[in-house]
């Protein structure tokens, strides 16, 4: 049975930034509570400021440029007091975080310094908050890299990020944000780079340290299986406003608002998929008549993409000489075919190959051998100057966004430099172009000047 106090108590909270455009409110007026031992789960489209109230809580908001102008952040130390965190003195916090609040941050490669070791940076927060020694603090690190399944956790303690494949970067931030035991665990979409076994296993570890350690989890997800899998409670926010607040059952069996039965609706069912966009769904899915879309038909389908045999290894080195000494096997003799007009879904668990194989074929890494052959062009051939050329016709999607944007230049620069390189257009076609992608991608023109 829950704790009738609250741990956390947000109240009235209301978070702005500062742009070139003016002020941009991120939160306004939102409340909400969580009790020790209990799990609530924050769910919105993106940019609704499920992230910006985490942040709040850490009072990290303000190391981003947003500026906590209304509210309070009341937390339980569980010493008989109860503070409001938006008061207190940069001290005070840098105590309570990792210690009190842990966080599991949405961008691993980002969370992560990649100049120190796996095993530096686990032991660091408990040599800081815990008070032990350098051999007891790398002995408990290892423990907890055994809890989130990382595979060979022994030899990961000494490797870098940068060594780490998405997924493995993610629990080891999973295990820095518990290693401290604290009170709050706060959960910035935890899963997103996880396969669905890992996922299982990380939110069952997550379940569990709540009911047994009584800690209360702050969980922000767009993933509404998760929520029902993990949620004792679910607030629904939406363009920086708390729409809806409600025990879990009440959100999926009877939910209140439009926009809540509009996320619920969102969820991917096989063979169905709408391109229509969000206030068309919502008007069909009132009316009852979500339906399927037109299935696109390729009269005459053509291998547009072909795989034979694809090896890229990654040389291990080591001895002072650093020889190569061992080869890790990323991806070992992949073949596949696919069609214009298809789409081919690679999967399989974290540091399976999946990402190299990708980058493999873009020749962003270099493979040891096999073929590539897209739309007639001997891919793994070409020259320097050639693959330059080549890349117009191939893109990537990478995996963590924060990482793959440069903060020195506006997202509008950026958007263009490809079709610079490439001369792709005048001045004003390029405006038009971006604008027209902006759309396409549904985010606001404004946010070309950011």
């Amino acid at each position: 049975m829950l704790d009738e106090s609250p741990l956390v108590s947000i109240e009235k909270l209301r978070v702005e930034f500062e742009t070139n455009d003016g002020v941009v409110v991120g939160v306004k007026d939102v409340s909400f509570d969580i009790k020790p031992g209990e799990c609530v789960c924050v769910v919105g489209e993106s940019g609704s400021g499920k992230s910006v109230s985490s942040l709040s809580l850490m009072r990290l908001v303000e190391f981003g440029g947003g500026t906590i102008t209304n509210g309070k952040l009341m937390f339980d130390t569980g010493d008989g007091k109860v503070v409001d965190l938006v008061r207190q003195s940069t001290p005070v916090m840098r105590d309570i975080r990792g210690n009190q609040i842990g966080m599991i941050f949405q961008e691993p490669m980002t969370a992560l310094n990649p100049v120190f070791t796996v095993g530096d940076q686990l032991a660091e927060g408990l040599i800081e908050h815990r008070g032990l020694d350098k051999k007891a603090a790398r002995a408990r690190a290892l423990e907890i890299l055994k809890q989130v399944r990382i595979p060979e956790p022994e030899r990961r303690m000494d490797q870098y990020p940068h060594e780490l494949s998405g997924g493995m970067r993610q629990r080891v931030v999973i295990a820095i944000a518990m290693a401290c035991e604290p009170r709050l665990l706060i959960c910035d979409e935890p899963t997103t780079a996880l396969d669905v076994t890992i996922q299982a296993e990380i939110l069952a570890l997550i379940d569990r340290l709540k009911r047994e350690k009584q800690i209360a989890v702050l969980f922000i997800t767009h993933d509404m299986a998760v929520v029902a899998q993990m949620a004792d409670r679910v607030v629904v926010m939406y363009r920086g406003d708390k729409v809806e607040e409600g025990p879990v059952e009440q959100i999926f069996e009877a939910p209140r608002e439009d926009y809540t039965r509009m996320l619920l609706a969102a969820v991917p069912r096989l063979g169905e998929m709408s391109g229509k966009p969000a206030p068309e769904r919502l008007r069909l899915m009132r009316d009852g008549t979500v339906g399927k879309p037109e299935p696109i038909i390729v009269a005459d389908p053509k291998p547009l993409l072909t795989v034979e045999n694809l090896v890229t290894r990654f040389a291990v080195k080591g001895g002072i000489m650093r020889r190569t000494v061992a080869n890790v096997h990323a991806v070992e003799d992949v073949s596949f075919t696919i069609n214009g007009g298809e789409t081919l879904s690679l999967v399989g668990e974290s540091g399976c190959g999946k990402s190299t194989c990708g980058r493999s074929i873009l020749r962003l890494v270099e493979p040891q051998s096999g073929h590539v052959n897209l739309g007639g062009t001997d891919v793994l051939a070409l020259s320097q100057r050639g693959l330059r050329r080549a890349r117009r016709d191939m893109q990537m999607i990478f995996q963590d966004p924060f990482a793959s944007l440069d903060p020195h230049m506006k997202l509008y620069d950026q958007v263009a430099e490809p079709m610079l390189n490439y001369g792709i257009g005048n001045r004003s076609e390029r405006q038009d172009r971006i604008a027209a992608l902006f759309d396409r991608v549904e985010l606001p023109r404004s946010f070309m000047r950011r």
